[in-house]
This record gives structure tokens, sequence and C-alpha cells, in this order.
């Protein structure tokens, strides 16, 4: 690991793919991926369904927020991946993009290249759609999206209970209008997962001008004035040192996570914040960690005739499964779990859909730790505006310490408000006449939970993130901005963040595809010189 490097990019999810891979197309450069994790080698990331096992530390951070003083004070189960490919090898491969009034929102706060018209040449240049052809869909792109093979009986009734209701279907919560009800398009190709790293690592790996090192945790942005001029990392438990040419940069795409982490063991990011931890301030940037946002989910739970995935993983049916899906690429192997979603208004006079629900035909609950007999629906709803604002925040200087988290969920009451009636929506449709061959009754929090004190003491107890984070590296211009629109470190040379935590607010939706457009418009800004 001698050799000077024309880029490094620390981190291999859902940007830093992206980004290795387009950087590694020009034959001069010479690039090198971190990767904290190990390769996507467990035969449980492809595999669809394997997702809802992958929750132990070979590919996961497995972090904890802070106490959350809305939430009884709980310390939240916070996963991340940790492994090629990050969160799109452990995710549930749904493909959205969220509305395009949020990028319009990013522009007009003075992020000139970032509103809709913008981003979306990005979506379709890494997509390869195999269901539609139009001008919000391309083909021919690294990232296979398209349909699951099948769904469950629930989310079927799911999608007719909504209708019911007066929600109307649509096919394509990407394209003109994202209100409604449907089926979501997945990351998949063959009936396999597809990640970042299957979608941009797999057929860039050959090129020679590209190397990648998993086990390797980055611990310091290495820097000589205002310069970045390599990084500092732990390869499988010794300290390790690379460096740039002259002229070359450092890309931090760890997440709204890692990447302020990183910025803030370097002694970039707020100064009283660095000395406090005995650490050198190499830049007082006050915005690193800051800004941070997320999803907050509540769910709800009914007991349901026996058609559901639970209890589909005991060893006899496993097995039974595993051997449909190698013969014949169908069963509950292929299944995302959260087959079906819609998009809703709290109230008419907000501008694009604040509410997602998410339909699960099984019972997931704390993140699918705890086991419930028979069989069950999960409807997990979500806000997806929160003006709550947290932060990313080091507890030691030590890079083996895990960081201070805190989303801040329902820290602002108007959150509580749109999580409340967020809740009222996913009690309604489990209860809908449409519903009713299927639903047997509501199991959490129980119909007998019914006053709004109530209600709030559920969501106290039961909320959890929806594995959104973005914020804490914002992208912009005020005193509080961490990067430029060409996603450069202010007052730093060579080094730039390309990843979730730019994203100056949080999108209507899934993160993953929006990550990916990131990695996509970095690298081609990088490439240009200059926006585009």
């Amino acid at each position: 690991m001698s050799q000077r490097y024309t880029h490094i990019v620390v981190g291999a999810g859902a940007a830093g793919c992206a980004v290795a891979a387009r950087l590694s197309e020009v034959p001069d450069n010479r690039v090198l991926l971190l990767e904290a994790g190990g390769p996507d080698s467990n035969p449980l990331i492809h595999m669809p369904a394997g997702f809802t096992k992958l929750t132990g530390p070979s590919v996961n951070w497995g972090f904890q927020t802070v106490p959350q003083s809305q939430l009884n004070d709980r310390r939240m189960h916070y996963p991340q991946g940790r492994t090629l490919g990050g969160s799109t090898s452990i995710n549930a491969m749904i493909y959205i993009r969220g509305h395009r009034l949020d990028y319009d929102a990013w522009h007009d706060l003075g992020n000139e290249g970032w509103g809709y018209d913008g981003v979306l040449p990005y979506f379709t240049k890494s997509e390869n759609n195999e269901r539609l052809v139009n001008e919000f869909h391309g083909t021919g792109g690294p990232l296979n999206v398209t349909e699951q093979v099948g769904h469950n009986p629930i989310t079927k009734g799911f999608v007719r209970s909504l209708q019911s209701l007066g929600i109307p279907f649509t096919h394509d919560f990407n394209g003109a209008e994202q209100d409604g009800v449907g089926y979501y398009d997945v990351t998949q190709r063959n009936v396999r997962r597809e990640s970042a790293a299957t979608a941009f690592l797999r057929p860039a790996k050959r090129r020679r001008n590209l190397v990648v090192e998993t086990h390797a945790m980055a611990t310091r942005v290495l820097v000589d004035g205002d310069h970045a001029v390599g990084v500092q990392y732990i390869y499988r438990g010794k300290p390790a040192e690379v460096r740039i040419e002259a002229g070359g940069e450092v890309v931090l795409s760890g997440g709204a996570v890692n990447s302020p982490r990183l910025l803030l063991l370097s002694g970039i990011g707020p100064a009283d914040e660095l000395r406090a931890l005995g650490i050198e301030v190499v830049h007082d940037l006050p915005g690193v960690g800051k800004n941070f946002q997320d999803h907050m989910d509540v769910y709800l739970t009914a007991e349901t005739a026996p058609v559901s995935y639970n209890g589909e993983d005991r060893w006899d049916k496993a097995a039974r499964h595993g051997i449909q899906y190698l013969l014949y690429k169908t069963g509950p192997v292929t299944a995302c779990v959260a087959e079906a979603g819609a998009f809703l208004r709290s109230s008419s006079d907000v501008r694009s859909p604040d509410i997602q629900i998410h339909c699960l035909p099984a019972y997931v609950v704390d993140h699918g730790r705890m086991r419930i007999k028979g069989h069950g629906v999960t409807i997990n709803t979500c806000n997806l505006r929160p003006r709550s604002i947290g932060s990313v925040t080091l507890r030691s200087s030590d890079p083996t310490v895990e960081p201070a988290i805190d989303p801040a969920f329902l820290q602002d009451p108007h959150d509580w408000t749109i999580s409340m009636e967020g809740f009222e929506r996913g009690r309604e449709i489990i209860h809908a006449p449409a519903f009713k061959d299927l639903i047997r009754r509501e199991r959490l929090p129980g119909s007998d939970v019914k006053s709004e004190k109530g209600i709030r003491e559920y969501i106290k107890q039961w909320s959890k993130t929806d594995y959104h984070p973005v914020g804490s590296c914002k992208m912009g211009g005020d005193p509080m901005a961490v990067v430029d629109t060409q996603l450069r470190v202010h007052g730093m040379a060579g080094l730039r963040v390309i990843d979730a935590s730019i994203m100056p607010t949080l999108i209507s939706g899934n993160t993953q595809a929006p990550s990916i457009m990131i990695g996509e418009k970095g690298a081609a800004i990088m490439r240009a010189g200059r926006v585009v």
C-alpha cells in the first residue's frame, strides 16, 4: 500500500461504490477504495430475503443512539451496513427517489445544480429499469431496477384496502406523481440483490487502476496545512497509511454517521468540541456532525390469516423454500418483505406527500429481533419531513469508540403531530372492510389503546429508526455548511464528502437511490472539474 493514488475513497457504500467505479473509468486515475467491513461474500446478502438475518457485526456496525428524551430515554438500535455495498447490502432493496420538490428545495437553499432537473439525469444514468422507459427512467445503467417476482396475499390486501379508502393506485412512485399506493420497485437482478457493490464495483474491479481494500477502517485524514494528503487506517487490526499524489483527492463516503466521525477524528469540525476531547484543531468547521436528520417509524401489527411470512424460516420450510428459489427463482426467498407502500398527505395544504406507509406481511417488531408466534402484518408509518435536527459527535479521540448518535426524534412538536396522524392512517388501513378477510385482530398496540395519551405512550415505547440518516455534512454556503456544491469541504483542498451526509434536508422517501445519485453526480463533478 505504499503506492500513491490520484484518489482515495473512504467507504464502499451506496455513494462510495459509484464514485470509485466512475473515477476508475478514467485510465490515468489510480483509485483506492477503503472499506471497514469485509467482502460481500455472505450468501445471505445476495438472496433477497436473506437480509432479515444480517444483523451481526460481520456486516453491520450495530450502532446505538444516545438516550432519546422523547422516547422514554431509550438508546435505540441503529444499524448501518459494514461490508462492500454498505447498507445497500443489508437493506430491503426498495427503490424510491423522493419527491421532485425535495431537490428543488435544495436548489432554493442556494445549491445551484442540485434541483430536480439537475439530479434526474444521474438517477437515470445509473439505472437499468426492466419495467419502465420514459423521461423518468433509464436503461443500460449499472444498477438494475425491477418489479418483484411475487407479492404475498397480505400485501395485495393492503393495496386493495388503501384503494377502498380513496387512495389512488400508482404504478410508479418515481414518475410524474408520488401520491398513491402501489408495489415497490426493487434493486434486484435475476432475483438476486443488486447492491452498489454488485452494480458498480463488480464490473469495475477488473480494471487495474482500481484497488479495493476491505477490513480497512479509516481513522484519520492526513492533512498538510489546508490540504488533505492521505488517510490513516487500521488494516486487519494493524495501523497503516496511504497517501495521494500532488493534485489528488480524498473522498469521504462513509455515510451520515462515519463521514462526520472521520472529519472530527481528523481535527476538522467545531473547535471547542475537538479541544474538549484533546484533538488538535486542524480546521474549525462548526457544521460537521450537525444538521443530522432521520426518518422515524411508528408501526402497528395485526394478527392475520395463516398466509404471512412468519414461520417460513423454520428449518424444514426454509430448506424447501431454498430449493424452490434455486430451481425456479420463486417463493418466499425472493421477498423484500416491504413489498408495497403508500405516500399520503397529512392535510390538503402540504406541498407533497409527508407520510409514507410500508406493508410488511409478517410480524416485524423491534427490527425483527422479537419473535411473535402466529401470523401477522406490520404497518410502518413514517413522517417524511421531520423538523427535529440532531447531531453526530465524538465520545472520545479513540477512533474505535462508537460515536454519539442523536437523531433527536420527536424533539419538534410538529413531528409528534405528523407521527400521530400517520399512526391513525395505519390503523384505518388495517380496519378497512377491504382488508377484513385477512385481518383477525389488532395486536400492537391493540384496539383498546384509543386515547391520545395511550397512543403517545405506545409511540414512545415502540417507534424506531427507518434507517435513513442524512445531513451531517450538509451542502451549502451558510456558516453551518460543510461542503460546497462541488462537494468540496469548505476551507480544505483535496477533500470532498460524497454521500447522504451532504443532503441539506431529508428527502421524502427511502435514501438508497438518492445516495447512489449523489455518488454518480459527485463523480461527474470531479471528472468535469465543475458542477454538472
